[in-house]
């Protein structure tokens, strides 16, 4: 790594009038007077370190209130879904679903297909425009959410044939 030169009398001039003619970025830009001073009249300039905040200052990082769900910890459900050897139990459509119609319906419709004994279901969101419809986007958090957590073990995004990314399988645990 090449070490700076310092700037000759004549080139802190010519910087000093260009830095007048900048407007700072925003409100936390630094006050710049000083160093445009020092280097007018030739003095060396040091930087002070920025302040460091209170200890107090600043509120604590609060955690993501809501943790996605995990993939399906047993893959060969998925891979039997995909290969046809476990049949879809159902299939619950969510076009025409508001998010809060949907985000009340889906966990009713997962618990309606674990009593009944399912252990895939097919769920389709579709993909809204450009791939991230609200429905789709939202999936997930649903899924996370404590009606419907309890009844799920696991998902995977569908299965070209099935609807490819609009589409999720839901793996719902035994209801024992």
């Amino acid at each position: 790594m090449t070490r700076h030169r310092r700037l000759t009398p004549e080139e802190a001039r010519a910087w000093a009038r260009v830095a007048r003619t900048v407007k700072p970025i925003g409100p936390k830009a630094e006050d710049l007077s000083e160093f445009i001073e020092a280097l007018e009249h030739g003095e060396p300039v040091t930087r002070r370190a920025p302040a460091k905040p209170a200890a107090g200052d600043s509120a604590p990082l609060k955690p993501s209130a809501l943790k996605l769900p995990a993939a399906p910890q047993n893959r060969s459900n998925e891979r039997q879904v995909r290969r046809g050897k476990l049949e879809l139990a159902a299939r619950f459509d969510l076009h025409g679903h508001t998010q809060t119609s949907a985000s009340q319906a889906l966990p009713d419709f997962l618990a309606r297909k674990q009593a009944e004994g399912a252990r895939c279901v097919l769920v389709i969101t579709g993909k809204g425009k450009g791939g991230e419809g609200v429905l789709r986007r939202n999936f997930l958090h649903w899924l996370e959410m404590p009606a419907a957590r309890t009844l799920v073990s696991g998902y995977s995004e569908a299965h070209p044939r099935h609807g490819g990314s609009g589409a999720w399988y839901v793996f719902l645990r035994s209801s024992t």
